[in-house]
């Protein structure tokens, strides 16, 4: 029995790869690997909103089955930043985003007035919508608690992975294997929740 296919609304190969070890029900694919040109401007003032906004312009675009995420980094001692902005923390608006460690770096030296592990509480945050089809939407959001280091430790993962220490397994979240990552980060629980929900969907 073929896996229904879904339109992954990214060009992040490190989205695909992860979500797809999760949603092992469906086939992945992201709109560059059937020649379609997609961007869209992330207009919206949360989480929900860039990710229902991502998925609706890709559904609208293609007419096909898509999923889209919005997540990112909340710093409680930094107001919750960088928030929705994460992808493009500390890049220039006129030039080409950072690479993920000097984002971590910025993050880092933004941080350095920081004292006590209060102020470096940060979640994680994925909301994962999927569109079936014109009526059929479904919307999950997840997160994942844990602090931000002095200094970036572990090669696994991708993002702020190597910053984000997790006091449960003492470890950073770029210190996991991909198997421990997916069942407890922010975006495998909300893709374990979505897939729950597209086990269920009318064929």
């Amino acid at each position: 029995m073929n896996k229904p296919t879904f339109l992954l609304a990214t060009g992040n190969q490190h989205k695909k790869f992860e979500l797809q070890q999760i949603l092992d029900g469906v086939l992945l694919k992201t709109p560059e690997e059937i020649g379609v040109d997609f961007d869209c401007e992330e207009t919206g003032s949360t989480f929900l909103e860039n990710s229902i906004l991502k998925a609706r312009t890709l559904f609208e675009l293609t007419g096909q089955p898509v999923i889209a995420d919005d997540s990112g980094l909340c710093v409680d001692g930094l107001g919750g930043a960088p928030g929705i902005f994460s992808a493009r923390y500390g890049s220039p608006a006129d030039g080409p985003d950072l690479d993920s460690p000097e984002r971590n770096r910025y993050l880092l030296q933004n941080m350095n007035h920081l004292d006590g592990p209060e102020a470096r509480k940060a979640t994680f945050v994925c909301c994962m919508t999927a569109i079936l089809d014109e009526y059929r939407v479904y919307t999950v959001q997840e997160t994942m608690d844990g602090y931000i280091t002095d200094k970036p430790y572990g090669q696994g993962g991708f993002g702020y992975d190597p910053v984000f220490f997790l006091a449960e397994h003492n470890k950073t979240v770029a210190e996991l294997s991909d198997r421990e990552k997916n069942t407890i980060s922010h975006r495998g629980r909300a893709a374990a929740a979505l897939g729950m929900l597209l086990k269920w969907r009318d064929n």
